[in-house]
């Protein structure tokens, strides 16, 4: 403030300042400055802005973990977050509605008027995930209270939604079987809620459940378990009858226990090729691991920030080649290890970008394509990358090593002539 004013007490009124002015204007006669138009011309037109250098454009294509030199294990795919904003030209009819029960479940029609009838749905809290045998990715979005069911190839998305095609209370986790029956934990109603591939409502499954989180099915051994968190149990049904089959862990003990083959709010459940079965013991900061018959085979994890490490372990998935792959929200990062707890690799951090997470919660794994899908609570979407096996990162390695011989060998060419020629016997004439 001190310093406005004195620089306020700086300007004083001039007594000459007309005599100024007439002096300010002669000279710029003088130098020939053209004077301002006062009345009844034209502007000059504005002379055209430059165009905006163009932004630099990510090629995705190359979004790989780890990065160069390394071999990749992980490339970037895509992302999904909800319906496109489609605008429907002013004076243009729509297209029909099409008949099939995917296709009604959509729930927005534009309208004729170049404007949309109402926003179309995005995601606001993906939660699970699961394919179906045609590829088609499902998502449980707890904010939104629907079932998002995505084209992976389009994009293109559709909704099971609450008070339509069926009632939910809080939708969790989903988990798809053979036959394309899609099973949905609802927490809030406590219940497994069942459907067919057509989208009806069949049966569901409300026996001894508390609060059902994650689900994964057996369909070798036709087994159905379901991670209860406030239970500190897996509980595990005939995939087919519904019917209970065993509990594994200690329940009623309030999140208490830490003993091997005990929970504290577990959370995410996935199966290996085996019918093995791993689960994250989220307040435990592990990762436990039972055969088909529910008993105790190991365990892994520890508790810090860092990789490699659990701070808040949830969703949970096994790829084709065993390895284990476990989400964490507070670390917001994608870790896999081997069966035995050795961190293998990691993508992620903090953040909104491609590759980052913010609340990352879930995650779940595509054996008929690799691909690996990823759920965030706050920027309301669902990545997916490409898994990049062990043979197929062996052939990388191979053909990377196979490229630098050959180049060794170029270098080396030239070199090798010239110590021959200069070697040659003189011939003489």
């Amino acid at each position: 403030m001190r310093v406005e004013r004195e620089m306020m007490s700086n300007v004083r009124p001039s007594r000459r300042r007309g005599s100024k002015a007439l002096a300010a204007l002669i000279v710029l006669l003088a130098l020939g400055f053209p004077m301002p138009s006062l009345a009844g011309k034209k502007k000059a037109p504005a002379a055209p802005a430059k165009p905006e250098a163009s932004k630099p454009q990510i090629d995705v294509t190359k979004l790989v973990w780890p990065g160069p030199p390394n071999i990749p294990r992980v490339r970037y795919v895509n992302y999904f977050a909800g319906q496109k904003f489609e605008v429907v030209p002013e004076g243009q009819k729509p297209a029909k509605p099409k008949s099939s029960w995917m296709d009604r479940l959509a729930g927005t029609q534009p309208s004729p008027t170049g404007k949309l009838k109402q926003m179309p749905f995005q995601l606001l809290g993906p939660y699970g995930m699961a394919v179906n045998s045609k590829g088609a990715l499902f998502v449980a979005d707890q904010k939104v209270g629907a079932i998002f069911v995505f084209n992976t190839e389009t994009k293109d998305v559709t909704l099971i939604r609450n008070g339509f095609e069926a009632t939910f209370g809080l939708v969790n986790f989903v988990a798809i079987d053979d036959d394309d029956r899609i099973f949905m934990t609802d927490g809030k109603l406590h219940r497994v809620l069942i459907m067919d591939k057509t989208g009806k409502v069949v049966d569901q499954i409300k026996e001894g459940l508390i609060d059902p989180v994650g689900i994964a099915i057996d369909t070798e051994n036709r087994l159905l378990y379901v991670a209860d968190t406030q239970a500190d149990q897996v509980v595990v049904f005939d995939a087919d009858s519904f019917k209970l089959v065993r509990r594994i862990g200690t329940g009623g003990k309030k999140h208490e226990l830490t003993t091997p083959g005990d929970f504290s709010g577990p959370t995410g459940v996935a199966l290996d090729k085996d019918g093995n079965l791993y689960a994250t013991d989220t307040m435990n900061y592990r990762v436990e691991i039972f055969d088909a018959e529910g008993k105790f085979i190991s365990e892994f994890g520890r508790h810090c920030d860092s990789p490699g490490c659990f701070a808040h372990p949830k969703g949970i998935a096994v790829d084709g080649d065993g390895h284990v792959w476990v989400a964490d929200p507070m670390l917001d990062i994608l870790q896999a290890f081997d069966r035995e707890g050795r961190l293998l690799a990691f993508i992620g951090g903090h953040g909104e970008r491609i590759g980052q997470f913010s609340s990352l919660v879930n995650v779940a794994f595509d054996p008929k394509t690799n691909h690996i899908f990823t759920s965030e609570q706050y920027p309301g979407r669902v990545q997916e990358f490409l898994y990049i096996t062990d043979a197929e990162a062996d052939q990388l390695k191979k053909e990377k090593e196979a490229l630098k011989a050959g180049q060794k060998a170029a270098k080396e060419q030239p070199a090798t002539s010239q110590q021959t020629a200069e070697a040659a016997p003189e011939v003489k004439k």
